[in-house]
């Protein structure tokens, strides 16, 4: 009878006080909850401020020691991602002992910083890291904010979040978002198609964030009432944008003519946010970055703000962090031996 009794299902529910560390705890997507599930063999639904376990007894103990520990985890300042979500779950039933996710300095959250939420129609964002909180305080409060740092780190992501908040809150009228159409080191070649079909594979990136946070039909809405432009960066030349949040994406790209030529479209009542990574620059050898220059030329201006990321602010795959320091070590080692050989040339 009591192993029959073991493998009766139960319902019972579990409440965490903040709403914000219960989004992580979830996962994006509730990616870490679809993890246990398939782990665990159990039901785990989101209700409210809290989660609803289905399982038989002994499973749902288990559970409810996993979602403490994380839960505990994410209070002292850690990044939990689904690795640590793994881990958790090999130790309910080994010996092992239990490691929380280790707490570097660039991504331990204070409270404060988890104030600094972002609401669209379908995602909740708030920072996953110090540098994103900084990120997302000078997208509320800076006319002109410049992101620089690797892949991975939420650069143009929590951008597009923070226009369409803006957005949504009445703050601008419309949102813009704009690229250089430069290749990434291939040559494309000729694309078939109308315009919209040719600059559509250079903006894809932004229409995926979009249709992330405001879905599709909202999106086609918007762009048929021009509260939304997604184009080339080639088609704001002569123009002034009032009442917008401009986003410049891939800015490592342009040119000192394009970036003096964005900067100076400014209207009234508009911000821009500038983002690129200028590790990966796609120009001719002998073409300086707009974006290199503008951080050397407006960093005495006050009302323009430098967020500088680097690998330790990736929160993607935690082997995208590893390649890209990898690549930044591999990037110093080579400048030294430059600067080694520069005085006997």
């Amino acid at each position: 009878m009591s192993r029959q009794a073991d493998h009766t299902l139960l319902t019972e529910r579990i409440e965490f006080p903040d709403n914000r560390l219960l989004l992580h705890l979830c996962g994006a997507l509730d990616h870490h909850l679809k993890l246990m599930e398939h782990h665990l063999q159990v039901t785990l639904s989101p209700q409210g401020n809290g989660l609803l376990i289905t399982a038989s007894r002994p499973q749902i103990k288990k559970v409810r020691q996993l979602l403490e520990r994380l839960y505990t985890a994410l209070e002292q300042g850690h990044s939990v991602d689904h690795q640590w979500v793994e881990q958790g779950i090999r130790t309910l039933d080994s010996k092992k002992t239990w490691h929380s996710p280790p707490a570097h300095p660039s991504h331990t959250v204070t409270p404060a910083d988890r104030e600094l939420v972002l609401r669209t129609p379908r995602r909740l964002l708030y920072p996953r890291t110090t540098k994103q909180a900084e990120y997302l305080q000078a997208l509320g409060q800076a006319d002109l904010t410049f992101a620089i740092g690797p892949a991975g780190t939420g650069k143009t992501y929590l951008a597009v979040a923070a226009a369409v908040t803006q957005w949504l809150e009445g703050r601008v009228a419309r949102i813009i978002l704009t690229r250089p159409a430069i290749e990434a080191g291939e040559k494309l070649g000729f694309l078939p198609g109308d315009l919209q079909a040719k600059v559509d594979p250079y903006l894809r990136p932004l229409h995926d964030a979009l249709y992330a946070m405001l879905g599709p039909e909202k999106v086609e809405r918007m762009l048929a009432r021009n509260e939304l432009e997604v184009a080339p960066l080639a088609y704001m030349r002569g123009r002034t944008l009032d009442e917008a949040f401009i986003i410049l994406d891939e800015a490592q790209n342009t040119t000192t003519e394009q970036m003096k030529m964005f900067l100076t479209r400014f209207g009234e009542g508009s911000r821009a946010a500038i983002s690129g990574d200028i590790t990966q620059i796609d120009l001719p050898k002998n073409q300086p970055s707009g974006l290199v220059q503008a951080a050397k030329i407006l960093q005495n201006i006050p009302e323009a703000v430098f967020v500088h990321f680097t690998h330790q602010d990736v929160v993607r795959h935690p082997l995208v962090r590893k390649i890209v320091q990898a690549y930044e070590q591999a990037q110093a080692g080579t400048n030294k031996k430059s600067f080694a050989r520069s005085p006997a040339d």
